[in-house]
């Protein structure tokens, strides 16, 4: 016998989770449903299949083929236009030569198909119906039957006034090949509606057999749930895939559990899935394949497609997720909620009860969506941030992605430009990189690619070799499953705003250059980049006064690629250099921040040993430094900052201003005065203090965060300069670097971030002017408010549902108490408006 799989349906009822696929291939416990369809036939050795297709038909010839991995022998007719039930079967007469049997491809059943064959021949019929008793018979056509089964009357969806039988038809047929004869061709015509009842009238022999089993017809949020939680329960003769394990636990292969995840079944747990340490996966929860959960997340009654993340402490409860969706840190998704393929749901937010998310869209961090988001985009979702372009490695940052990047990049630069990029050590950097390459090239752009290097060194070949521009690719600091992907222009600085933006009007539009065969751009391999950076630096310090003073330092590089670089400097310098973790590692590129203090810890100890005049961490990107004194102190970046600014001031001949953001403490301005200098205050993002550097007038630019830019060598962070010129500084000056720090003015300054939704951001900005009103404010970025000796910088976040809040005053507890006020107005601002 040979079968129809009636596979041509759209789901409407089932969007979105039928926004962008056929209703068979939704998954049912991780495999699509049509495929269930084709595991019964198998089973009753009905191996000559004919699926019927309309809406998006290539989905499923990709993923079912010719049926030759199941064990069957499956070919297709495609409709061009919607012909109905009997008239999509009446597209594939030419292979049903013979009497065969129709079963829904969206439809899930374990009903003995051998008995039905067997009461279909044992009657003559020309069609036999598959009944099935329901509880609710009103979503269904009803069919009612005398003592022999024979068809007397056919009720499509009726009142519960006309509910005469609970039998209904289940869409399964046997049938003749002789009904071709009344189904007419290329027209729209049902079976229930039309064949059926005509055959009916004709006399014909047409008949119900009302089978055993289960069967249930996915047409709803609701009957998609419940099915699967039916095979769970072991009311389907269905076995779910993977390894039965204690409590009805179902895991796949390549899957990893750790041991502190906490499973109630049953579960079922697909391939390759990872469930990271203190997560909790509860009753009825299906976890897809490649599917991450990440530590501390809560799942129960939900089911997450295929390629989803979760991020750590999210909570879904009797939800849906769609396949690829990233749900980021804390979020919350309640029951009934439904989540299109796709989506991001930033952090912290909160989807209400029964809201359906459409395919492709974004819900900002700190959001609260009360409503279905269909049509809307929820605005765009901006590629570049603080740091970059950056995200979760193969979650948000895909080669996909970095290879459309790259081509928008390239068509933004003149075709034939030079590019040159650089990576950390990381596997996750180079895959990456590699996609960010071709992309480049396949835009006409020619790349110098320098491979594992300090970024730095790409920013120097960038300038110096006048390169229209950079990319360095690299793990993200203390975080290794995130990846930051940083553009630079022509002066090797990160690139500004509109350039960003065009690069994202490119990537969105997806309008991207080709380049012909002839010029597609080339891939060079430039060498001594590295001494090129040395004899540069070399240049620019008194590498005379560094040798004659002949330092013991001890450097960690913390794996990093700085120590690629320093064999070419050290023996230049004339110092003792005591290097810790010195080397690069690929499974090392980012540390989390208990190795980070674990290190300055280390470096601590050893500087004590050695008797080390001080001691540096230099971070993977070799960007940023952190000091050890003489005395085995840790000194705080913002105290590294007044200390560098303290000895250029002293030291340096040059004269020139001093840029530090908004957010550093008023001593500066002090120490700058009495050097005869004078400061320059930027907006807090990176950008803004490179951007200051490139003025002719600007000596130094610092952040707080362990950055430094010396501008006469590159204007951007260098944790390598800012090694030597510290050396070149203590060279200079007779007392050691504690007595330097102790002799540095005390400050008291006080930092807290408090939440705030996007919706409530412009409100606060304007309660807070309001509030402010005749005193000494400030507006370079944020509201800075000055009073007496103490100063307030309350500034929201471009990219987080946060508003961060900087105090310094002439105590401890004075900053302190002046951020937890204006925190407190914050959320006094928020509840009056909610």
């Amino acid at each position: 016998m040979k079968a129809v799989i009636m596979a041509g349906g759209e789901g409407t009822r089932l969007r979105p989770l039928t926004s962008n696929q056929p209703k068979p291939m939704v998954p049912i416990l991780n495999r699509p449903v049509m495929e269930y369809s084709i595991d019964l036939l198998k089973k009753y050795r009905i191996e000559d299949i004919v699926a019927t297709l309309q809406f998006l038909p290539q989905l499923i010839k990709n993923y079912f083929g010719d049926g030759t991995d199941m064990g069957v022998n499956l070919v297709y007719a495609t409709e061009e236009t919607p012909l109905g039930t009997a008239g999509s079967v009446k597209n594939a007469e030419v292979f049903l030569d013979q009497e065969f049997i129709v079963i829904s491809g969206d439809a899930l059943t374990d009903i003995n198909l051998k008995k039905v064959i067997d009461f279909h021949k044992k009657k003559n019929a020309m069609v036999t119906i598959v009944l099935k008793s329901v509880e609710n018979p009103l979503e269904f056509g009803v069919v009612i039957t005398d003592e022999k089964g024979k068809i007397q009357r056919f009720l499509e969806k009726p009142t519960w006034g006309e509910v005469f039988s609970d039998t209904i038809n289940t869409g399964i047929y046997v049938l003749e090949p002789e009904i071709f004869k009344y189904i007419p061709e290329n027209e729209v015509f049902d079976f229930s509606k039309d064949l059926f009842p005509m055959l009916l009238k004709q006399g014909m022999p047409l008949y119900g057999y009302v089978a055993d089993g289960y069967w249930c017809d996915i047409g709803n949020v609701e009957q998609y749930q419940q099915a699967q939680r039916d095979i769970l329960d072991g009311k389907a003769n269905i076995q779910p895939p993977g390894i039965k394990m204690l409590e009805d636990i179902w895991v796949g292969d390549g899957a990893i559990v750790h041991p502190s995840a906490d499973l109630k079944g049953p579960v079922v747990i697909g391939q390759h899935a990872k469930i990271e340490p203190g997560s909790k996966i509860d009753e009825y929860s299906i976890i897809g394949n490649n599917v991450f959960i990440s530590n501390d997340a809560h799942t129960h009654r939900s089911i997450v497609w295929d390629n989803a993340y979760v991020g750590p402490n999210v909570m879904l409860h009797g939800a849906i997720v769609g396949r690829n969706c990233d749900i980021k840190q804390g979020a919350r998704i309640e029951q009934g909620v439904v989540i299109g393929d796709e989506s991001v749901i930033g952090e912290k937010a909160v989807v209400n009860h029964d809201v359906q998310i459409y395919p492709f869209k974004t819900v900002d961090g700190g959001a609260t969506v009360t409503s279905s988001i269909i049509w809307e985009s929820r605005g765009m979702r901006h590629l570049f941030g603080k740091r970059g372009v950056s995200g979760l490695i193969n979650i948000d940052i895909t080669p996909e992605l970095a290879l459309r990047l790259a081509m928008s990049y390239g068509t933004a630069l003149n075709r034939n430009a030079h590019v040159v990029t650089s990576r950390d050590a990381s596997l996750a950097s180079r895959m990456i990189m590699r996609s960010i390459i071709s992309g480049l090239s396949a835009t006409g752009i020619n790349v110098e690619d320098l491979h594992v290097i300090p970024a730095p060194v790409n920013r120097l070949n960038v300038s110096a070799q006048h390169c229209e521009g950079g990319i360095h690719v690299r793990v993200s600091p203390f975080d290794a499953q995130s990846i930051e992907i940083n553009f630079f222009n022509t002066d090797g600085i990160d690139i500004d705003e509109a350039m960003q933006k065009k690069i994202e009007r490119y990537y969105y539009r997806e309008d991207f250059r080709r380049a012909f065969y002839n010029e597609i751009g080339e891939i060079l391999f430039p060498s001594r980049a590295i001494e090129f950076y040395v004899d540069g630096l070399l240049k620019v310090i008194d590498r005379d006064v560094i040798c004659n003073n002949k330092f013991k330092v001890v450097v960690d590089h913390a794996y990093g690629s700085s120590s690629l670089v320093f064999p070419y400097l050290v023996g230049k310098l004339g110092c003792d250099i005591v290097a810790l973790n010195a080397h690069t590692d690929e499974n090392r590129a980012a540390i989390s921040k208990e190795d980070f203090y674990s290190f300055l810890q280390q470096l601590s100890r050893t500087v004590q040993i050695f008797k080390a005049d001080f001691g540096v961490l230099i971070d993977a990107a070799s960007e940023k430094i952190f000091i050890v004194d003489d005395k085995a102190r840790v000194i705080t970046p913002d105290t590294t900052l007044l200390l560098l600014i303290k000895l250029l001031c002293v030291h340096e001949k040059k004269k020139g201003k001093i840029a530090v953001p908004l957010t550093v403490s008023s001593v500066v301005e002090k120490i700058v005065f009495e050097n005869k200098r004078k400061v320059l205050r930027t907006k807090v993002r990176p950008i803004a203090l490179m951007n200051a550097s490139k003025r002719r007038d600007v000596a130094f630019a610092g952040a707080q965060g362990g950055g430094f830019i010396f501008p006469q060598f590159i204007p951007g962070y260098d944790a390598i300069m800012t090694f030597c010129k510290l050396l070149e500084y203590l060279s200079k000056t007779e007392e050691p670097l504690s007595k330097i720090i102790d002799d540095l003015p005390p400050y008291y300054l006080a930092q807290k971030d408090t939440f705030c939704p996007w919706d409530y951001k412009g409100l606060v900005m304007r309660r807070l002017m309001e509030s402010s009103k005749g005193k000494n404010v400030e507006l370079t970025d944020g509201i800075k408010i000055h009073e007496d000796n103490r100063w307030t910088l309350i500034f929201p976040d471009a990219e987080e549902p946060l508003f961060h809040v900087y105090s310094e005053a002439n105590s401890e507890n004075h900053a302190q108490s002046e951020v937890s006020h204006y925190i407190e107005l914050i959320r006094n601002i928020i509840s009056s408006a909610g």
